[in-house]
């Protein structure tokens, strides 16, 4: 991982590091965790670390896939199920959520790669550009693994990164 103390060469390798720090920063939270610690919800709200990671890799995918990348996802947005981004299922283990972040953020990446901050996203009369996504996407990723950071230390004492 580039260190934020190097400045990019462009804007948009700019804003793909502070996201990747971001997303490092978010899934660095279920490190050296038990499928129950991830699944615990110590605080007043219902969310997990599960729930968190998870919700932001549908976010990813929405704005990534959707708005940047224009492609039809049925059911994506809106979602057919609200509630399913912030419910972590049976089935959904540690192993499985983190390997859907990682993978939808890995095609976020790609998909920005080719993408310049003054491209429009979809669909294209809503004004936003590629710039917008990924300022938004580093402020939604920043605010939730402060959130995952009250819980994992709530969890276990361990805070930050």
């Amino acid at each position: 991982m580039p260190t934020p103390f190097v400045a990019p060469a462009t804007e948009m390798e700019g804003l793909a590091l502070f996201l990747d720090l971001q997303r490092e920063a978010m899934a660095t939270k279920l490190d050296d965790l038990s499928e129950d610690q991830a699944r615990a919800t110590p605080t007043p709200s219902s969310l997990c670390l599960l729930s968190i990671v998870k919700h932001l890799a549908f976010v990813d995918r929405r704005w990534f896939q959707l708005a940047m990348a224009g492609r039809d996802i049925p059911g994506l947005w809106p979602p057919a199920d609200p509630g399913q981004e912030l419910r972590v299922e049976p089935g959904e283990t540690l192993e499985s959520v983190r390997a859907l972040y990682e993978d939808i953020a890995a095609e976020s990446r790609a998909i920005a790669s080719a993408a310049s901050p003054a491209d429009a996203c979809h669909p294209s009369d809503t004004g936003i550009n590629v710039r917008w996504v990924m300022l938004h996407m580093i402020e939604e990723t920043a605010r939730h693994a402060g959130h995952a950071d009250i819980i994992r230390e709530a969890i276990d004492g361990r805070a930050g990164t």
